[in-house]
């Protein structure tokens, strides 16, 4: 039975692949950051499998800046495989906290990667990196070789870290790989960035609960893929002979505007009718351009992006509503 540590399990992406790991047959640590709030939503469902939690999947508290913890939690786990997918992870956050990010999302990387280097028993490693390390490209769509411009302290935190995970893969001989993953979004998506705003808001609004929703530039466009899919190419490139560097992405890139519409034509309703544009929301520095080119992922991974965006919006708006309903009626009970 394979083992895996995942750090930032209980996010979005964590969640999906600590659910794939699991199916497959394997034991999952996670590491998590200690707070007052023991809630972990997305892992919920497994917490209350008796066969799983506390069996096949365990949680470890520790900061990536808690360099012998997270050295004990490895010694102690003895993984095959790394998942690496904590940080600061939301672009617009990191203009207002530029050192937090660049402390867990750049330099947490490195720690771990020194690390892994004086291990007697190296797991293969994946860094789950960003569309954002190309900012603003000469050339669309991008793929693994397209030089890195960030315009965000998000992007250049994370252009380090990968810079970095392919050095030590070509100087120290890891099994260290980047999935450069494009934006990939789901009904686990915080409600502060921007799909999940919109897809809520759409549902609110449907069921008469909220009225408007505001918004910064509705310009902006991205490449939006489904989370589950995702996750499924990161396991798929710790599965190859050697490790490499993959694009993750759908290679389709639709605006704000496109995702409002899918959103709101999911509910019968039309977004301009809803949606003002807020000054407070707009970013100091935006990428632009940002699409990918995952031919290197469908080659060597076997892997395509399915999902596109209409039907995400449907499914994003659709768990929106469940969720809104049943705290209806749990308000009505």
């Amino acid at each position: 039975m394979p083992t895996a540590l995942i750090t930032g399990i209980t996010g979005q992406d964590g969640s999906y692949l600590t659910e794939l790991l699991i199916s497959k047959g394997y034991t999952v640590h996670g590491i998590v950051r200690r707070s007052s709030i023991t809630a972990r939503g997305r892992l919920d469902q497994l917490f209350h499998q008796e066969d799983v939690y506390n069996k096949r999947l365990f949680l470890h508290y520790a900061d990536l800046s808690d360099v012998t913890t997270i050295r004990r939690i490895l010694l102690k786990s003895t993984p095959d495989e790394l998942y690496h997918l904590a940080g600061q992870s939301h672009v617009g956050a990191s203009f207002e906290i530029p050192e937090t990010t660049c402390e867990f999302t750049a330099m947490g990387t490195l720690r771990l990667l020194e690390i892994l280097r004086d291990l007697d028993k190296q797991p293969r490693f994946v860094h789950i990196s960003s569309s954002e390390i190309f900012g603003r490209p000469d050339q669309s769509p991008q793929n693994e070789t397209t030089p890195m411009r960030p315009v965000t302290p998000y992007g250049v935190a994370k252009a380090f870290a990968t810079q970095m995970v392919t050095l030590y893969r070509e100087s120290f001989g890891l099994f260290a790989c980047n999935a450069i993953c494009y934006n990939h979004e789901s009904p686990r998506r915080g409600e502060s960035f921007v799909t999940r705003k919109i897809t809520r808001a759409a549902a609110a609004i449907s069921m008469g609960l909220e009225k408007t929703l505001s918004l910064g530039s509705l310009d902006g466009r991205r490449d939006w893929g489904y989370a589950p899919e995702y996750v499924e190419a990161m396991w798929r490139m710790l599965q190859q002979p050697a490790a490499d560097d993959f694009v993750v992405a759908t290679g389709t890139a639709h605006s704000v505007k496109d995702f409002l519409a899918a959103s709101f034509d999911a509910v019968g309703l039309d977004w301009e009718d809803f949606v003002t544009q807020d000054p407070r929301y707009m970013r100091p520095s935006e990428g632009t351009h940002l699409v990918g080119d995952p031919g290197r992922a469908s080659k060597s991974l076997q892997w395509t992006a399915e999902t596109r965006l209409p039907r995400l919006a449907e499914i994003m708006v659709q768990s929106d509503l469940d969720a809104l309903l049943a705290s209806r009626q749990r308000a009505d009970s």
